[in-house]
């Protein structure tokens, strides 16, 4: 059977709440826990070429504010070597389906949640 991948923290409530309505719209999942299973630079590579990396900041986290100034002109390889460096730079839950990253956060409508995560829409 098919599952999402959702990459996250187990502690972070954007994650649970994420993991949640998976469940009750009966959307199979695999969660993978950023902190104990870090992703590679390659598929953070291949996420910034589906999301963007501006899409993908986690500017909330104190890894992404104590970061310098300069970081308002990195290229995407320096982005990409950041999130590289500390998950915590990424912004949760992502989600990957298919080998391709969908979606990132967890703000979306109803409608576009279904469409990015469900089966049926593919």
């Amino acid at each position: 059977m098919k599952s999402i991948l959702v990459y996250g923290i187990p502690n972070c409530g954007t994650c649970k709440k994420a993991m949640q309505w998976l469940e009750d719209n009966d959307i199979n999942y695999e969660f993978i826990n950023t902190k104990e299973n870090a992703p590679s630079k390659e598929m953070i590579a291949n996420w910034v070429k589906s999301l963007g990396t501006k899409s993908m900041r986690n500017t909330s986290g104190m890894s992404y504010r104590a970061l310098g100034e300069e970081k308002k002109t990195w290229s995407d390889e320096q982005w990409i070597d950041a999130f590289s460096g500390d998950a915590m730079l990424l912004k949760r839950p992502l989600f990957v389906k298919d080998g391709e990253a969908v979606l990132v956060g967890f703000r979306a409508n109803d409608t576009v949640k279904r469409e990015k995560l469900s089966w049926t829409s593919t």
